[in-house]
């Protein structure tokens, strides 16, 4: 038999704010997190919006050595991760050191460092490159980190796989836990994207948003007035614990993961199938137990790109038939942009606090539905609900998929 894994503790660094309460409080509320790029001038882009972090600041958790020497990406999950730990009222003693693990995914990685790395190169020439430019922009750098840090000598790795690398690292944290690896896992994600190259990269495949002049707007999934997702900042860290450890420190417990499932769509290295995300689900369920009818809430993938929240709304209706007209969906992502890398940690943080707080988030600037997607995507208000499972779904580039099963623990 499997051991059985919950959710004792999360760390959110999102466009909603340092720490848990404003970006809960921001996500229940309906509040945007999207405005003007201010990290530097995006004038001379098509997209000029972004999800920032404006009120970071990391000497909070690092010391100023450490912060000289690392990327953003790194920072913000040295950052999530303690305020998890501090959430869950865990200390990684030494005793139980070797038994706590992390692993943390990131899509891309230190996008910053290497694009200021280049343009020092290019300016004053190769003798001028940092001796960390190579630790900072790997992306197993934020689970080392971390290991570091924290001080946690179990499991060590990373997940890169687009947007769905901290839904994959939640996964396979979940399994290390069941099969006895680690007593304790930190799992989820972290990205810090916002340079100029990747926006300019974005818009080239026209996947972003161009509503320059109405950014608290702009992120609309399954709207007819979408135009594309809006790139987001941050990040999500879970604090994941065998059932006897945690109810034998007396830990609080958010919810509890009862299946994950993963596909690849074998179609196209952005488009997405149908086929991919249905059987991802199916999986999720099968994995976790579940009939269909037993799911009250999906948080979504839910881009706001055409091409996603139509094919999304598809999947669903495939899997759950008429009960996807009676269960709800929404996206968190309208309110925090994607965060890419990190979207599925924060957005299973958001899953695990919906079912422990009976609270539904909403799908904000849903004014207008496209007409494909008829489901209830809980418009512009949260909604309080006796949710007893969830599943959150994190789709990525390449065709691969992870769907997440959430429980909500009664003791």
């Amino acid at each position: 038999m499997r051991r059985r894994v919950v959710v004792t503790g999360v760390g959110l660094i999102t466009p909603l704010g340092t720490g848990n309460k404003p970006t809960w409080e921001g996500i229940c509320e309906g509040r945007s997190g999207i405005r003007r790029i201010q990290k530097f001038d995006p004038s001379q882009l098509k997209t000029q919006i972004a999800g920032e972090v404006l009120d970071f600041d990391p000497s909070a958790f690092m010391d100023l050595r450490e912060i000289k020497r690392s990327d953003l990406f790194i920072q913000y999950a040295v950052a999530a991760t303690k305020i998890a730990l501090e959430d869950a009222g865990l200390e990684i003693t030494e005793d139980i050191s070797p038994s706590v693990g992390t692993i943390i995914g990131s899509g891309i990685g230190g996008m910053d460092t290497y694009y200021k790395t280049v343009l020092v190169m290019e300016g004053r020439g190769p003798g001028r490159v940092s001796p960390f430019f190579i630790p900072n922009i790997i992306a197993n750098m934020a689970a080392g980190y971390v290991s570091i840090y924290f001080n946690a000598k179990g499991p060590n790795s990373c997940t890169t796989t687009a947007c769905a690398a901290s839904a994959h690292a939640i996964g396979y944290a979940a399994m290390a836990i069941e099969r006895g690896d680690a007593d304790v896992m930190i799992a989820g994600g972290t990205e810090a994207p916002i340079i100029p190259v990747t926006i300019a990269g974005f818009n080239s495949m026209k996947a972003i948003s161009t509503r320059n002049d109405e950014p608290h707007r702009a992120s609309r999934p399954f709207d007819r007035d979408r135009d594309g997702f809006v790139i987001g900042e941050g990040a999500g860290i879970l604090i994941l614990e065998e059932l006897e450890f945690a109810k034998k420190r007396g830990a609080r417990i958010y919810a509890e993961i009862v299946g994950c499932g993963m596909s690849g769509d074998a179609y196209h290295i952005t488009a997405p199938s149908l086929d991919g995300p249905v059987r991802c689900m199916r999986s999720a369920l099968r994995n976790g137990n579940l009939n269909p009818e037993d799911v009250d809430y999906i948080n979504a993938h839910g881009t706001s790109t055409p091409q996603n929240d139509i094919n999304e709304t598809r999947a669903i209706k495939e899997v759950f038939g008429e009960h996807a007209y009676r269960l709800a969906v929404s996206s968190t992502k309208s309110m925090t942009g994607h965060l890419l890398g990190a979207a599925g940690g924060i957005e299973a943080a958001f899953t695990a606090l919906a079912l422990y707080h009976g609270i539904i988030p909403p799908t904000i600037n849903l004014e207008n539905p496209e007409p494909e997607c008829d489901l209830d995507y809980v418009p512009n208000q949260a909604r309080e609900a006796p949710i007893k499972v969830a599943l959150s779904n994190s789709f990525g580039f390449g065709g691969t998929n992870v769907t997440l099963a959430f429980k909500r623990f009664d003791g």
